[in-house]
């Protein structure tokens, strides 16, 4: 299976980016053209009806939403680290295990009617797909889904998206 190909590439790095986490590493993935674009294809198949948009979470997610959106020949927006983007923003913030982290998209990023795709690598506790979320419902748009290369299911950040469209490729 095409998936089990990725998988097999993704190494477990331990102690990372802390002791006790076990870290993914896709820099392999990444690293192998094949591998790379089998992820964008895996990430296309799932829509009939395509986007007008795509959307990359920094920072991952700008590498699969931007190779994504060249494939289909449309536009990628990114949604970014509080303090990242240049000119005015939405906001939405989010509980992470240490602290609290914001995110900011553009208000003028997305059209009304835009039909959109929000692209990141993990799916872990959900946080940042759920801030990520409020963002992009500021604006008069469709979300046709959330797709991630990842998933940690014991994480249960799949609840706190309850009600989209949520597809991985690989999980754990």
């Amino acid at each position: 299976m095409n998936a089990d190909l990725i998988k097999d590439a993704i190494r477990d790095v331990k102690d990372f980016p802390k002791e006790g986490i076990l870290f993914k590493d896709i820099t392999p993935v990444l690293q192998d053209g094949k591998l790379l674009s089998l992820i964008v294809d895996l990430m296309d198949a799932n829509y009939k009806e395509k986007p007008t948009k795509i959307i990359g979470v920094e920072s991952r997610g700008f590498i699969f939403g931007t190779a994504l959106a060249y494939k289909l020949g449309i536009g990628m927006v990114t949604v970014r680290k509080k303090g990242k983007l240049p000119c005015k923003t939405y906001e939405a913030s989010y509980a992470l295990e240490y602290g609290e982290a914001t995110l900011e998209i553009h208000q003028d990023a997305l059209e009304k009617g835009d039909r959109v795709v929000i692209v990141d690598d993990l799916l872990a506790t959900g946080g940042t797909a759920e801030a990520t979320l409020k963002l992009v419902k500021k604006f008069d748009v469709e979300i046709l889904g959330i797709e991630f290369l990842i998933e940690l299911e014991a994480l249960k950040g799949r609840k706190v998206l309850a009600g989209e469209n949520v597809n991985t490729i690989i999980t754990y």
